[in-house]
């Protein structure tokens, strides 16, 4: 579907410790006359369907979203499970609804399919086992994710019938995610209850879910507040008109060592006979061998104006962020009728946000 699949780090780490928790527990335990090569083997056959049944979840909302017309960056396997990467909030409640529950339903089509297989593999090793083992987890997937708290797929269909409800997302997301803080806190003091009663392994799993799901959910709660913050306020506001403009044809080395070095600075608008022609960031200039700087000019590794991603001075603050987490991207060219009129970094945006947030801090003048 176009989708680029991931694995961070954290999963080998999972893989491993699943692996080995099968192969020493649970296989050994089902089959005592197997031997330990099998146990092993079958532990990373399990291991692998167990992080292709989260892809699938995953999968799921991703093939909905599309249906929806919204797009999919990626889908990357972690510690806790996978993550899907959508690029934009839904259109409507209806197709948050869809969108989030469809993982969920998918896990659970999962379970039947593996507790239907598991007495049709009877006498097959231990596939009777990884099939039992997988339903038992799938069921499990979709029954925790049901949990009705950001970011937890039952948070997102809280946020679509709240959303529904009230005709704001704003509102609905502050909601879920409060209501996922309260999971998450409840999961951390039901973590400690566990080490205390002498069960520390999987009262620390416990808590340390619960520390998860509280630091996903009190993000989005800071993320509607910056969002309630930059609501009515433009680009044009926060953007930076002094930006460094420097010629198309200074070389690379001259351009790290007055600029980058000298002055901390890290992107550029490169001008040629008195226009803008493009963007030079650091980006563009560690892709360039460092034997070859002074050779090489700006405009032969500056990213072209065409190319570059931009955004009109006119537009929501908000946006020009949608746009720089979309792209990867930490600053933009800003335009107004077709020129450049400034450059906007995640920087200018905080700068900006501080002072409003001071200025509201103050409250109306009592003069």
């Amino acid at each position: 579907m176009g989708i680029s699949i991931g694995l961070d780090y954290s999963w080998f780490v999972v893989f491993a410790l699943l692996t080995w928790s099968l192969a020493e527990g649970y296989f050994p335990a089902d089959y005592p006359q197997s031997t330990p090569v099998l146990y092993w083997a079958a532990g990373a056959m399990t291991a692998v369907m167990v992080f292709a049944s989260v892809l699938l979840h995953e999968l799921g909302h991703s093939a909905v979203a599309l249906r929806y017309r919204i797009s999919v960056r990626s889908i990357t396997l972690f510690i806790f499970g996978g993550v899907a990467q959508i690029d934009a909030q839904p259109p409507n409640a209806l197709a948050e609804f869809f969108i989030a529950i469809a993982g969920p339903l998918v896990s659970l089509a999962l379970a039947v399919v593996f507790f239907i297989a598991q007495p049709l593999l009877a006498g097959a090793g231990p596939l009777p086992g990884m099939a039992g083992y997988l339903a038992y987890l799938n069921l499990s997937l979709a029954l925790f994710n049901l949990i009705p708290g950001y970011p937890l797929d039952g948070g997102r269909v809280l946020r679509a019938i709240v959303w529904a409800a009230t005709r704001s997302l704003q509102r609905a997301t502050l909601i879920a995610a409060n209501v996922g803080r309260f999971f998450g806190l409840l999961f951390i003091f039901l973590g400690v209850l566990q080490v205390l009663h002498g069960n520390v392994g999987t009262g620390l799993w416990v808590a340390f879910i619960g520390w998860f799901l509280d630091s996903a959910a009190h993000a989005q709660v800071v993320q509607v507040r910056v969002q309630d913050m930059m609501a009515g306020h433009s680009v044009a506001q926060a953007m930076n008109t002094h930006c460094a403009t420097i010629p198309a044809d200074m070389a690379l080395q001259e351009l790290v060592d007055r600029f980058v070095l000298a002055n901390g600075q890290r992107s550029f608008l490169v001008e040629r006979d008195g226009r803008i022609v493009g963007l030079a960031t650091l980006h563009q200039i560690k892709a360039v061998p460092t034997q070859q700087w002074a050779a090489t000019r700006v405009d032969q590794a500056m990213l072209s104006l065409e190319k570059a991603k931009c955004i009109e001075a006119e537009a929501e603050l908000c946006t020009a962020l949608q746009v720089m987490d979309r792209n990867g991207v930490n600053q933009l060219p800003v335009t107004r009728d077709r020129h450049v009129v400034g450059m906007l970094n995640r920087e200018d945006i905080i700068t900006f946000l501080r002072t409003v947030f001071e200025f509201k801090a103050r409250g109306p003048s009592t003069r």
